[in-house]
């Protein structure tokens, strides 16, 4: 389980990203690199790092399911995850 603190803070970043999003489109298409650069530094969407919806780990993440390695091969075992069986050969 990841710090809750960190969770948290990308989940503020989010929003921030969210909320500057039209600002930021704008900005770019005008060339004023000036005012881009007065911008939250977390309003910028290469900073959002993408963590699992269960534990929030950072590492070992599935964009498909949107959860870490660990919680996948739980949810997979359980059959929460249709589709997914686990392989023997």
């Amino acid at each position: 389980m990841a710090k809750k603190s960190k969770v948290v803070k990308e989940l503020k970043r989010q929003e921030l990203v969210a909320k500057y999003a039209d600002k930021r489109r704008e900005l770019k298409a005008a060339g004023d690199y000036l005012a881009l650069q007065k911008l939250p530094r977390d309003s910028s969407a290469t900073r959002q790092k993408n963590r699992c919806t269960v534990s929030g780990r950072p590492r070992g993440y599935l964009s498909k399911f949107h959860v870490s390695r660990i919680v996948f091969r739980g949810l997979a075992l359980q059959g929460q995850i249709p589709g997914i069986t686990k392989s023997s050969w």
